[in-house]
């Protein structure tokens, strides 16, 4: 069973950074696509980026591209969002998810498609 634990959020101004952290045990991590999602009160579950098995392909939600960047390290089977030049519309709680019976370059951009989710990060952008 996978398991999936994120940290690193936390309250900060616009225009300052965080990076979230999401550590996995339980399944080699190699073998895992991961993603990052958020939800803000009263809104869906939406996708914020992916990296595949090994990351070398990576995708962004319009909304986070050029701002947000998701990374993985395998040695310490942890994947990484840094988020930079935060906004106000930022604040959410994040998610990260994992999944498995992936291509090594594929990427999911849909929480259908993960099999494996962290408990949540609360990050609040304040204006």
């Amino acid at each position: 069973q996978v398991q999936l634990v994120e940290s690193g959020g936390g309250l900060v101004r616009a225009g300052g950074s965080l990076r979230l952290s999401c550590a996995a045990s339980g399944r080699t991590f190699s073998t895992l696509t991961m993603g990052w999602f958020r939800q803000a009160p009263g809104k869906e579950r939406e996708f914020v980026a992916a990296a595949s098995r090994l990351g070398g392909s990576t995708s962004y939600a319009d909304s986070v591209k050029g701002r947000f960047t998701i990374s993985r390290d395998t040695a310490k089977n942890t994947v990484y969002l840094q988020m930079d030049s935060l906004k106000p519309e930022d604040t959410a709680v994040y998610y990260c998810a994992g999944k498995v019976k992936q291509l090594p370059i594929s990427i999911a951009t849909t929480g259908r498609e993960y099999d494996y989710w962290g408990q949540g990060t609360q990050v609040t952008v304040s204006s």
